[in-house]
């Protein structure tokens, strides 16, 4: 297995009296694409939002590139080069695309800033966002929402991008669009860590894998080994891949 880029060793969130996450232990190797699966409930987009900082861990420690970050805000975690894409996407109905996506490019105050091979490559993955470049971005589909979504966490280059249910309400030609497009950022070098519910999904991207049940990961290992355990699925998840 790679390096780790991403680590979380027994870490418990509360959220006021809450008490969500019961010591989770993750490892996000470099490079790879990581897949968080389990069941709703499980503890999946709380584990995300732990890792940006969004909430913060009553116990435990979270260490990015070999820095412990457990402590840090989500302003400076995402200085690191990190992106993160919420299950509800995050859109700026009312700025165009162009704008939500000057929103994410630090580096350029104006479009034309914008790296433009670099832009051109995010076009290349998703040709709505070129397609629909000075259009309000409330007025797009909700697959074309969760392309704009993606596209702008990765206008300028991440080490890592944490992204919750990116095929979730998708058709099945949007899913497969955005499966290629995953993969084309996976070999450009980028680690990803993807919750997901969609399991041909998971079975074609993923690397690895961890699976999630109340509030702690209960198994982890390739991506490959749990799609060929049909035993192991149903144990976990309840159902076969």
């Amino acid at each position: 297995m790679n390096q780790p880029l991403l680590t979380l060793e027994g870490v418990h969130t509360h959220i006021g009296a809450y008490h969500i996450l019961h010591g989770v232990d993750l490892v996000v190797p470099r490079g790879q694409l990581t897949m968080l699966l389990g069941r709703n409930g499980a503890g999946k987009t709380t584990t995300l939002r732990t890792i940006m900082g969004l909430w913060h861990p009553s116990a435990g420690r979270v260490t990015f590139a070999g820095r412990d970050i457990t402590r840090l805000e989500t302003q400076k975690i995402a200085a690191l080069d990190v992106a993160y894409v919420p299950e509800n996407m995050g859109i700026f109905a009312d700025l165009t695309v162009k704008e939500n996506m000057l929103l994410a490019a630090r580096s350029a105050r104006t479009a034309a800033q914008i790296d433009r091979q670099r832009l051109q490559w995010i076009f290349s993955l998703f040709p709505a966002v070129e397609r629909f470049w000075t259009h309000p971005a409330g007025k797009l589909s909700g697959g074309q929402k969760q392309m704009l979504a993606v596209a702008r966490a990765i206008v300028e280059p991440r080490q890592l991008l944490i992204v919750d249910e990116p095929s979730k309400g998708l058709a099945p030609a949007i899913i497969n669009n955005m499966i290629e497009a995953f993969a084309q950022l996976k070999a450009s070098g980028v680690t990803i860590l993807l919750v997901e519910q969609n399991i041909n999904f998971a079975k074609r991207l993923g690397d690895t894998v961890a699976v999630m049940d109340n509030g702690a990961v209960v198994h982890a290992g390739s991506m490959q080994a749990l799609a060929q355990d049909e035993a192991l699925q149903q144990a976990l998840l309840g159902l076969a891949l």
